[in-house]
């Protein structure tokens, strides 16, 4: 039997800076009841991203509308289907969608996504960050065989994933930039990474071409700024550069990320530049979803994630995501 109320997460202000626990309220609401063409779903993971600091703001530049005041955020959630009337889903099947930030969640039929439970052997990699990893890799790019790859925000859920995946495309030297020495560690002994460009460790150009003294071949940008500026100096003739994330700009609360480029140079390097967002390239994630399974199942890939317990972290779990704080992807249990 579904109870009668369930928690869900409001913004109540506007950030002004760093993400306070004061921006959010966990507000108590009746359980909605599904009509013809809906379903109810008892959420019980939900996922924590980057993007949803740029969604706090009142206008963003990204292709999603902002949160609203007084209303829960949403993203990425898994949960169990406990009213169906429209029969279009059964009730019992496990779904994803895009209502989390809520205990319980009403659904269009329509706008949910079955889950196969022998496809990937945790519920939880269902809300990993890989599909974008293995975009940026594949895609934007294009990692091959022999490559000095290099991947900015490499501790994040997109980064700690896009490691592997290089590694798995036959990359030669992956390295990668982080925000700690512990974080660097971690990655070079667990992740598939080589060496470890350390923000705050002296300028990031000088740190990467003692890395890569033969330069780099690929680049998988999720940061911008200074990252991206020395990932350009570095880059060798005819290297890609895909720009898959500008965490420099949504964790400061910034709304753009402008960036100098020499346009002389990367005419007469043969550079390629591209924005590689997930959503153009929405075909890759059943092929995604097959090999990490795979990956998961044979010890050949990991999914390293932060896990937190119960609606009232999910504040504390974006809050720390902000501050650099958390390793992989972040989910919170309901």
């Amino acid at each position: 039997m579904t109870q009668r109320t369930a928690r869900e997460v409001h913004l109540t202000a506007r950030p002004e800076g760093p993400v306070t626990d004061a921006l959010f309220a966990v507000v108590e609401v009746p359980v909605p009841e599904p009509a013809p063409g809906q379903v109810l779903v008892r959420n019980t993971l939900m996922s924590v991203a980057a993007v949803m600091r740029t969604l706090m703001d009142e206008s963003s530049v990204v292709p999603i509308p902002p949160f609203a005041l007084g209303e829960p955020l949403n993203g990425p959630a898994v949960g169990e289907v406990v009213a169906a009337p429209g029969g279009e889903v059964a009730v019992g099947d496990l779904v994803q969608h895009r209502l989390g930030w809520r205990e319980y969640a009403l659904v269009d039929a329509a706008a949910v996504q079955r889950i196969d439970p022998a496809v990937l052997p945790d519920p939880a990699a269902h809300l990993s960050q890989g599909p974008t990893a293995w975009m940026g890799v594949v895609r934007g790019a294009e990692v091959r065989p022999g490559d000095t790859v290099f991947i900015t925000g490499a501790a994040g859920g997109v980064g700690s994933l896009a490691g592997q995946i290089a590694r798995q495309q036959g990359a030669a030297r992956v390295i990668g930039s982080t925000g700690s020495q512990a974080k660097a560690d971690c990655l070079v002994d667990n992740l598939g990474y080589d060496a470890v460009v350390i923000r705050g460790a002296g300028p990031i150009e000088e740190q990467l071409r003692r890395l890569a003294p033969d330069g780099v071949d690929a680049v998988f940008d999720n940061v911008g700024g200074e990252q991206l500026r020395a990932a350009f100096a570095v880059a060798n003739r005819g290297a890609r550069i895909a720009v898959v994330g500008a965490l420099a700009a949504q964790m400061g609360g910034h709304g753009t990320a402008p960036l100098e480029i020499d346009t002389f140079s990367l005419l007469g390097r043969g550079i390629t530049l591209r924005g590689a967002a997930l959503h153009d390239h929405l075909d890759l994630i059943p092929e995604w979803n097959a090999r990490f399974g795979e990956g998961l199942r044979d010890g050949t890939f990991t999914f390293p994630h932060t896990r937190l317990h119960g609606i009232e972290q999910a504040p504390a779990a974006l809050r720390g995501l902000t501050e650099g704080r958390h390793m992989g992807a972040v989910i919170v249990e309901l």
